[in-house]
């Protein structure tokens, strides 16, 4: 709550943010209290007593040695979470020096684009995209510029249309994700291949964002099987998602050592704290727990997608734990309709359409319920 200024304060001495920042609106979506909350794509189902009490003891082993700075470097984290990657998608596991971690995916991005874009310099992504990446660009002076993904519902991307977009933007970095948020659409790997060659000319960044990549469904890649191929790619992963720790703040990138020794230049002081590093290695060793319940909302994602179409809505196809649909009639008051009855999902992407996250079963029942009421055909 903002402290109540002193009557005689003058406040046209405030000082003056700088461009881009004076007038802007943090980001922020909404949290409130509802039976059903399916905004945010948050695994639903949380750490078991046991998991959570092998946590606690983690952190408070850490905790004792909280007078001191945290391991720097994070080394055990960085090398188990190579194995695990490797575990999960059938790739050689990278050693600690090619996985870097940090307070989530934002800050691994917030990072890539402080060291490699920057005054001069362009990003380019792919619309609709994930709200937070032009932030990234303006925080860090980096120019920021879009092409359009192909037409809904699919929402693809081709290799002639990200081949063209970088001939014509010359960009520093590219974008890519997969599963993009909010379509939830996974990446061709020739769009990735083709990308990160015509980055080369120009020694250019190839990120692709896997943040939902543990929801793809099988059969579908990951962006780490072409890390041996290109030197200029980084892959992105979170433990917010599939891992169910969105409140434990755990990010990490999978690139050549020589870009993660550059991230560590631009990275603040001891970023990543003791308690962090106990509660992510805690994870990874619990991870046949926290990842058991992937396939069930695999299963639940694809009948909601299912239920969404039988009603005739658009619905995108997913490899995500959400579901991006067009409303039959004004989404913002579909958005409010679902709200009034305690589900809360998200007004995102283009106008029209809307994005659920995969809950339980029991909310994913509530939404649909939900939804005939809000949005009737």
């Amino acid at each position: 709550m903002p402290l109540n200024p002193a009557p005689s304060l003058d406040r046209t001495a405030l000082p003056v943010p700088r461009d881009g920042i004076a007038g802007a609106a943090p980001y922020g979506a909404p949290q409130l209290e509802v039976a059903h909350a399916l905004n945010v794509n948050e695994n639903p189902y949380g750490p078991s007593p046991e998991l959570a009490a092998a946590i606690g003891r983690a952190a408070a082993d850490a905790a004792v040695g909280l007078n001191r700075y945290p391991d720097r470097e994070a080394l055990d984290l960085r090398r188990e979470l190579g194995e695990y990657l490797a575990a999960e998608s059938g790739v050689p596991a990278p050693p600690a020096e090619a996985v870097w971690a940090a307070n989530g995916s934002n800050e691994v991005m917030h990072q890539l684009l402080l060291a490699y874009g920057g005054p001069g310099r362009t990003a380019l992504g792919f619309t609709p995209h994930y709200s937070m990446y032009p932030e990234y660009a303006r925080d860090t002076y980096t120019a920021w510029v879009t092409a359009e993904r192909g037409p809904a519902p699919e929402f693809a991307l081709t290799v002639e249309a990200v081949t063209a977009a970088i001939e014509e933007h010359r960009p520093s970095i590219v974008v890519l994700t997969s599963p993009n948020n909010p379509t939830g659409t996974a990446l061709d790997l020739d769009v990735a291949r083709a990308a990160a060659r015509a980055l080369e000319p120009t020694r250019g960044l190839l990120v692709v964002d896997e943040a939902y990549g543990e929801f793809r469904r099988d059969g579908v890649p990951s962006a780490l099987t072409l890390l041996p191929e290109h030197a200029n790619l980084v892959v992105s992963r979170t433990m917010s998602k599939a891992f169910a720790l969105a409140g434990a703040r755990l990010g990490y990138l999978v690139a050549d050592p020589a870009i993660v020794d550059t991230v560590r230049v631009v990275r603040l002081p001891y970023h990543l704290s003791a308690v962090t590093q106990a509660v992510a290695r805690t994870a990874l060793a619990h991870r046949e727990e926290l990842l058991g319940r992937v396939a069930l909302l695999r299963s639940e994602r694809d009948a909601l997608a299912a239920h969404l179409t039988a009603r005739g809505h658009d619905v995108a196809p997913s490899d995500a734990n959400f579901v991006l649909f067009r409303s039959f009639t004004d989404r913002d008051a579909v958005f409010q309709g679902l709200l009034d009855r305690g589900v809360l999902i998200r007004a995102v992407g283009p106008a029209g359409w809307l994005r659920v996250s995969v809950g339980t079963p029991e909310d994913n029942a509530a939404f649909r319920t939900a939804l005939e009421e809000a949005d009737p055909r």
